[in-house]
């Protein structure tokens, strides 16, 4: 399992030591480097990362100021110089709170406890999916609308709104719904979000060229940001 990271610090030498500390854990995956809490604010809408390395004392927006716009799905691991702000680090919902200067060895055992909490949370919501729950309801002009979930090829976002491509169906279903909103009602173990704007059913893929995938006519990138994921999800099933 892959754990994608944002890294946040106004010190550039605190942030080079967690670049290094981020690239030498093999789980770990950096999709995003800030120099403040205000430079992350539209990547942290765009694409949540599941743990978020953040410094506390920061111009302009603080690390706990921050972290309150952070969703529930995203971790917090707190990396500061100072002690006092610990008891509050509960209170935002963090999971570690690192005392600087920290070795590697202490990134680790908080890299792990992330680890571990997300093993946790798929492995309930596997458990939580009911077999016979095998469709989802969605909103579409007026009408609730049961989708097959196995007639899924993929979705596609569109700021408030998205497209569900449906196999044999020659018009995709419309749904004013996010795509984060979206992704929670999807099984993981089903479904793979490939990009920002896409995700796609895994059984449903037969065609990938030029790290994109192909749909019949249709070509679906895959983002840098997710590249790395999908890549391991294509090695453990390619003979060679």
């Amino acid at each position: 399992m892959m754990l994608t990271c944002f890294i946040i610090d106004d010190e550039p030498l605190a942030l080079g030591l967690l670049e290094n500390y981020v690239t030498k854990t093999p789980f770990l995956q950096l999709t995003g480097k800030f120099s403040s809490g205000v430079a992350a604010v539209e990547s942290l809408r765009e694409i949540p990362p599941d743990v978020i390395f953040l410094d506390i004392q920061m111009a302009e927006l603080s690390g706990m100021e921050f972290a309150r716009l952070v969703p529930e799905n995203s971790k917090i691991i707190f990396t500061t110089a100072f002690e006092t702000y610990a008891l509050e680090s509960y209170k935002v919902n963090a999971l570690e709170y690192l005392l600087k200067p920290f070795s590697y060895s202490d990134f680790l055992l908080a890299a792990n406890k992330a680890l571990q909490w997300q093993q946790m949370n798929e492995k309930a919501n596997t458990e939580n999916i009911d077999s016979s729950s095998k469709f989802i309801y969605v909103k579409s002009e007026y009408q609730l609308i049961q989708i097959a979930l196995s007639k899924i090829l993929y979705i596609e976002g569109l700021k408030d709104y998205l497209k569900i491509y449906l196999e044999g169906e020659d018009k995709p279903i419309v749904s004013h719904i996010t795509m984060k909103a979206m992704e929670e009602m999807l099984p993981g173990h089903l479904f793979m979000r490939i990009h920002r704007s896409f995700i796609v059913q895994k059984d449903k893929i037969k065609v990938v060229e030029h790290n994109r995938i192909v749909f019949g006519k249709t070509y679906i990138p895959v983002s840098d940001s997710y590249k790395e994921p999908f890549q391991e999800f294509l090695n453990k099933r390619t003979l060679i």
